[in-house]
C-alpha cells in the first residue's frame, strides 16, 4: 500500500463520503460496506502516458480522478475514488472501442493470465491516501464462437480488456485465486484498510458481505487486511 501520509485519525462525519465513480458496479460493490455515500463521478483525462507501467497509471488516474471531485464538492467530504485497468505482458489493455478491437482483446487473453490492477484514492482535508491492489486473472480457453456472441452483447465496450468477470453468459475466467471485487473495479477489503487509517470503520462485515455477494470464497482477504498484500 502507498500513501502520502500515515496515522489514525477521527472523521468528522462518516455520512460526508462522496464515491468519485459513475460505475454501477462499484455503486454495488462499495454499498456492501454500510458507508452512507453519495456520487459525483469525476470527468479526468485517462489517456495513458506513452509506455506507462499499468501500475503507475492506475494510481496516477485515481489521484486525479480524488483531487477533480474534491475540488467539486469543496472541503470536509471525503472523497473515494478508484481506477481499473488490464494489463497483458506489461502493456495496458482499456476499453475497446468496436467488436474487431474487443474481439482481438480476447483472444489475446484466452488461455492465458493477465493481471487486473485497481488504484484506490482517498481524499480527506486536502491529505491524498492511495492503495494498489493486483490480482493475477487466468482465462479460460474459450471458444471463437462463445467470444463472438459475447461481443455481440454489447458488453465488452465499456470494460477494460474486453470482459467483464462476472458476466454469467460468458464466464472467462476459471480458478482464480486472488481478489475478485478487485477485478470489478472496487477492492474493497483494501479500502476497508486504507479507510480504517483515517479513522473509518465499516458498519458491516466486509469480507463476508462481498464473498457472500460475489459467490467467492476469497483465499486472500486476510492477507489484505493484515496488509501484507
Amino acid at each position: 500500500m502507498e500513501g502520502t501520509n500515515t496515522g489514525v485519525r477521527e472523521l468528522k462525519s462518516p455520512s460526508q463520503i462522496v464515491l468519485a465513480s459513475g460505475s454501477p458496479r462499484r455503486h454495488e460493490l462499495l454499498a456492501l460496506s454500510g458507508w452512507p455515500y453519495t456520487v459525483a463521478p469525476a470527468d479526468v483525462d485517462e489517456t495513458p502516458i506513452p509506455e506507462e507501467d499499468p501500475r503507475d497509471y492506475v494510481l496516477r488516474i485515481a489521484s486525479h480522478k480524488a483531487m477533480a471531485t474534491h475540488a467539486q464538492v469543496g472541503e470536509n467530504v471525503l472523497i473515494v475514488a478508484a481506477d481499473t485497468t488490464v494489463a497483458a505482458d506489461g502493456e495496458i489493455l482499456g476499453k475497446p472501442a468496436n467488436a474487431p478491437e474487443a474481439l482481438s482483446m480476447l483472444r489475446r487473453l484466452r488461455g492465458r493470465t493477465h493481471e487486473v490492477y485497481t488504484a484506490l484514492a482517498v481524499m480527506w482535508e486536502n491529505e491524498l491516501r492511495t492503495a494498489l491492489a493486483g490480482s493475477a486473472v487466468p482465462m479460460r480457453a474459450y471458444t471463437d464462437s462463445e467470444m463472438h456472441a459475447y461481443v455481440k452483447t454489447g458488453d465488452p465496450f465499456d470494460k477494460a480488456g474486453a470482459y467483464a468477470i462476472q458476466h454469467g453468459g460468458f464466464h472467462p475466467v476459471e480458478e482464480m485465486q486472488a481478489c475478485y471485487a478487485n477485478v470489478i473495479g472496487l477492492p474493497l477489503c483494501h479500502l476497508t484498510r486504507l479507510m480504517a487509517e483515517i479513522g473509518v470503520k465499516a458498519t458491516q462485515d466486509v469480507p463476508a458481505s462481498c464473498q457472500a455477494h460475489l459467490g467467492y470464497d476469497c483465499p486472500v482477504y486476510q492477507q489484505v487486511l493484515e496488509g501484507k498484500l
